[in-house]
């Protein structure tokens, strides 16, 4: 009863904002410490640790998309299930899925971080990615980051299990032990039905195992041998370099399309720039000419005005001799 008080408060401190952690978790302290005789909760309340950047990003994941970490976990069973039957065709069109459903998942965990008022770096993004990597790659690791109570980012390399230690902040958590070799015999009518319950609780009474080392929903499963997940993951990784170098060779033709594109686009600038640089001598010149046509415009404007003032007094000299009797 005490393990999921504490699973209960855990899940929601893990869920606030990651700069209210410390505030929360006072907060939840002082209530438990308030309710009589509960003391020792509001020590355990204390000792819950604030989470990194990237595993406070997976647990917003947790808590507001759930259905996302599902579907990551849903694909690294199959994915599994494809390793230890070495379907390589399986593998291949898994680790395209994955790329894909990844991205998706990193794109929504940063979405959901910025809306709790936090902006995530590329460097937190990356660990964010490979955590949640590690959830495909280890029924563990997908185990921990839907428990929303992750404290660390998680690593994979494909071969060997995650490191899972210290890594989910409730007291006693530990990935499940593997199914046994040989099931039980499987009970028959209501009344071994009971009788099974009561003897798989009174095993947990026996072993003192806490409630919160539940949080697997499924038993874990035999894993594939080390040698089948290195050609697992040489699968992957050749799949991931055919597919790197079809990238490269579509940026290769990028590249020498938009170098064509730039070289004949240089050749038009100079050819415009040259016919500028003549153009602005031409308009030079052309100012010039004006400059002159426009000094001799003034020029003859003002010898055509001498002229009309001669002409004009000319004819009045010719009207009054006119007028005399000399004339």
């Amino acid at each position: 009863m005490a393990e999921q008080w504490l699973a209960d408060v855990a899940a929601r401190l893990y869920a606030v904002p990651f700069d209210d952690f410390v505030s929360a978790r006072t907060t939840a302290a002082k209530d438990a410490s308030a309710a009589q005789g509960q003391r020792s909760r509001a020590e355990e309340v204390r000792s819950l640790p604030k989470p990194s950047v990237a595993a406070w990003t997976v647990n917003m994941l947790a808590s507001r998309r759930p259905e996302t970490l599902r579907e990551l976990a849903a694909l690294g069973q199959s994915m599994r299930a494809a390793q230890t039957s070495l379907d390589a065709p399986e593998l291949r069109r898994l680790g395209q899925e994955r790329r894909r459903l990844l991205g998706s998942a990193v794109k929504a965990a940063l979405a959901v971080a910025e809306e709790q008022g936090r902006k995530i770096s590329g460097t937190i993004a990356a660990e964010v990615e490979e955590t949640l990597r590690a959830a495909t790659a280890d029924e563990g690791a997908a185990a921990a980051v839907q428990s929303g109570c992750l404290l660390r980012g998680l690593s994979a390399d494909g071969v060997d299990l995650v490191d899972l230690a210290g890594a989910v902040a409730l007291p006693g958590w530990e990935p499940s032990a593997p199914a046994p070799a040989e099931p039980a015999p499987a009970p028959s009518g209501p009344a071994s039905s009971g009788q099974s319950a009561r003897t798989g609780s009174t095993a947990r009474k026996e072993t003192g195992q806490p409630r919160l080392r539940a949080v697997r929903q499924e038993p874990r499963r035999s894993t594939p041998s080390a040698l089948q997940r290195a050609r697992a993951a040489l699968t992957e990784a050749e799949e991931a370099a055919r597919a790197a170098a079809e990238d490269a060779r579509h940026h290769e033709e990028q590249l020498a399309s938009t170098t064509a594109l730039t070289d004949e686009l240089s050749g038009t600038v100079r050819s415009l720039r040259e016919q500028l640089s003549q153009r602005e001598q031409e308009l030079k010149a052309a100012r010039k000419w004006r400059e002159l046509a426009m000094a001799q415009a003034q020029q003859a404007a003002r010898a055509a005005d001498k002229a009309r003032r001669t002409e004009d007094l000319a004819r009045e000299r010719v009207l009054r001799l006119g007028n005399t009797p000399e004339g």
